[in-house]
């Protein structure tokens, strides 16, 4: 499974236009544009899934680096202040990564 398969293509182009520059991740935007925010509980654990990229059941903070690329490679990094403050939004359990509830709580806030 893809994103494009749950995503239109343009919208996360859009989504990725909106944060090209460094510092300018905001999540709660970025889940509108891509259009993540207004697909059902279902679509939004698939999408968790794609990002997992260790398929540890959390996305940790090596992996919300890369955050972005998921969405299209070349696209970029996040910085470790975007990192932290994308955790930190949404690791309600404090364990330092991001599990299934928590990302979609995160999604449909």
């Amino acid at each position: 499974m893809s994103l494009t398969s749950i995503l239109s293509a343009e919208a996360i182009e859009n989504a990725l236009k909106d944060c090209q520059a460094p510092e300018s991740f905001c999540y709660k935007r970025f889940f509108q544009l891509c259009g993540l925010s207004s697909k059902t509980p279902k679509e939004i654990q698939d999408v968790f899934h794609i990002l997992d990229d260790d398929d540890s059941g959390y996305i940790e903070e090596s992996e919300l680096k890369y955050f972005l690329q998921r969405f299209q490679p070349g696209a970029r990094t996040l910085t470790e202040a975007e990192t932290k403050s994308f955790i930190s939004a949404a690791d309600g359990d404090c364990d330092g990564r991001i599990g299934v509830e928590e990302f979609q709580s995160m999604v449909l806030s």
